[in-house]
C-alpha cells in the first residue's frame, strides 16, 4: 500500500515540493495549496483520514496546525530552511547583488541555527540582523523590521521566509530575497514523514487485547454462585462488549466467571482511548447491568505479549481503587487514566543500572519508584511527606513511611525538613526527591 503525503503550502511552494517527491517510488502526493492560513484548518478536517502524513511549506503553516489542534506532532513536518537552504539564497544574492554581502537582515530562522551556519561556513564577516520567533508573527511587523533596518541604512539587502513579506518588501523597492527549502532539504523532511508513515501503520497493526474484569464484593461472590441475578447482569455486560467488538472490528471471549477479552488492533482502538469512550463504556457497563468493571488495556507484536500486558494492566489496577482504565504498552509503560486529559505514566520496567544499584538491596519495586517519579511531576512537587505519599498511593501512612525510609536508604531521597504532623505525636519528616 502506497504512502500519502499531504503537501499544505503556497501554490509555489507545494508545487516545487511535488516536483522534487517524484522520484520517491510507492508514495502519493497530494497538493493542498492555500492563499491564507485559514484554510488550513478545512484542507485538514476534510482530508484527515486520507493522507499519512502532512508536509507543509515551512514552519508557520505548521505552527499554525499545531496551535489549532488539527494534527498530532508526529502527523507532520516541513522542511528546515538552514543550512543549504540559506547557504543557496546567501549565494543567489551574492550573485544577483553583484558584490559581498556585509548586511543583511533575517527572519523566522532561529537564532542558535543561525550561528551554527555562520561557523561552519565561515560567515562572521557578514552581520546578521535577525527576528528570529516562536509560533507566527503578524506579516506587517516583519515587513517593518526590515523595513526600518533598510531605511536606517543598516541592511544591504533582506533575507525573507514568508511570501507575503517578500511580497510587499518587493513593492517597497527593498533589495529582498527569499530563503525557500531546497532539493536537498525537501528530499530529507519526506524521507523522514516517508518512515514515520511506515513506522506508525506498523504501530497500528499491532495486537490490541481490551481486558474487562468484573470487581466483585462479597455479596456479589455469593450471589454469583446461586442467583440467576448474576447471570443476568453478565449477560447485559455481554451484549454492550459485543456491540462495542462490532465497532471495533475485534473478536470477544469470555475467559471465566467476570473476565472477558477483546481481540482487536491498536488502531481499531486509538480514537477511543484518546478520548472518553472507554471510560465512558464502563460507566455505562454499570449502569445498564448493575455490574462495577475495570478495563486492563494491553499492546503488544503477539497475541502472548499483549495478553501479558493486560494482565500486568489488571494488577496495577487492583491496587488503585480509583483506577478503572489501566493500560500497559509494548515498552511495559503503564498508563492510568482519570479522564479523557487526566491520566499518569510509569515505567514497570527495569530504570537503568544506576537506579538498578540503588534498588537492588531495598525492599520495595523499581515499579513503586517509577510511579512515585511520575506522580511527583504530575503534582508538581519535590518536597514530599508521608502523608503526601499515602494519599498517591492509596495506601496508609505506615506503609508510606516505610517506603520513604527506604528510599532515603539508597539515596533517592533526603530529609530536609519537619513539620508537626497535629497537635500531639512526633512531627513528620518532610523528604527532598533527589531523583528527579
Amino acid at each position: 500500500m502506497k504512502v500519502k503525503i499531504g503537501i499544505i503550502g503556497p501554490s509555489d511552494s507545494t508545487e516545487r515540493i511535488m516536483l522534487v517527491g517524484k522520484e520517491f517510488k510507492n508514495v502519493e502526493l497530494f497538493s493542498f495549496p492555500y492563499t491564507a492560513l485559514e484554510e488550513i484548518d478545512l484542507i485538514i478536517n476534510n482530508n484527515k483520514g486520507s493522507v499519512d502524513q502532512w508536509m507543509f511549506s515551512g514552519q508557520v503553516p505548521f505552527t499554525y496546525a499545531m496551535s489549532r489542534d488539527l494534527l498530532k506532532k508526529n502527523e507532520g513536518g516541513f522542511a528546515e530552511l538552514y543550512g543549504s537552504s540559506f547557504l543557496g539564497t546567501l549565494l543567489e544574492a551574492q550573485v544577483k547583488e553583484g558584490k559581498i554581502l556585509k548586511t543583511v537582515s533575517l527572519d523566522t530562522i532561529r537564532q542558535d541555527r543561525i550561528e551554527m551556519n555562520k561557523n561552519f561556513f565561515s560567515l562572521q564577516a557578514i552581520n546578521f540582523h535577525s527576528y528570529s520567533y516562536e509560533g507566527i508573527v503578524a506579516v506587517e511587523d516583519l515587513v517593518s523590521f526590515h523595513q526600518e533596518l533598510y531605511e536606517k541604512k543598516e541592511i544591504e539587502v533582506a533575507f525573507t521566509c514568508i511570501q507575503a513579506v517578500y511580497r510587499k518588501l518587493r513593492k517597497l523597492n527593498i533589495p529582498c530575497f527569499r530563503v525557500i527549502p531546497s532539493d536537498l532539504a525537501i528530499l530529507s523532511s519526506l524521507e523522514i514523514l516517508i518512515e514515520r508513515a511506515h513506522s506508525l501503520r506498523y504501530r497500528k497493526s499491532q495486537i490490541a487485547i481490551l481486558g474487562i474484569e468484573v470487581i466483585h464484593t462479597k455479596a456479589s461472590l455469593e450471589e454469583m454462585h446461586y442467583s440467576h441475578k448474576m447471570k443476568i447482569k453478565e449477560l447485559e455486560l455481554k451484549r454492550l462488549m459485543l456491540r462495542f467488538a462490532e465497532e471495533v472490528n475485534g473478536s470477544f471471549v469470555q475467559f471465566g466467571d467476570g473476565l472477558f477479552f477483546l481481540f482487536t488492533t491498536r488502531g481499531e482502538l486509538e480514537w477511543h482511548i484518546e478520548g472518553e469512550s472507554l471510560l465512558q463504556l464502563v460507566e455505562d457497563i454499570k449502569v445498564q447491568s448493575g455490574l462495577k468493571v475495570r478495563l486492563g488495556l494491553g499492546f503488544g507484536e503477539t497475541v502472548l505479549a499483549a495478553e501479558e500486558n493486560v494482565r500486568q494492566a489488571f494488577h496495577h489496577a487492583r491496587e488503585q481503587d480509583s483506577s478503572t482504565l489501566v493500560c500497559v504498552n509494548e515498552d511495559r509503560e503503564v498508563t492510568e487514566f482519570f479522564g479523557s486529559s487526566d491520566r499518569l505514566s510509569f515505567q514497570s520496567r527495569s530504570l537503568g543500572e544506576e537506579w538498578e544499584e540503588k534498588l537492588k538491596d531495598l525492599t520495595i519495586s523499581p515499579t513503586i519508584v517509577s510511579r512515585i517519579k511520575s506522580l511527583a511531576h504530575y503534582y508538581q512537587k519535590d518536597v514530599v511527606t508521608s502523608q503526601d505519599l499515602a494519599s498517591w498511593l492509596k495506601s496508609t501512612e505506615r506503609n508510606a513511611r516505610r517506603i520513604l525510609t527506604e528510599m532515603e536508604r539508597s539515596g533517592l531521597i533526603k530529609v530536609s525538613g519537619e513539620e508537626q504532623s497535629g497537635h500531639r505525636g512526633r512531627p513528620r519528616k518532610i523528604y527532598k526527591l533527589s531523583f528527579l
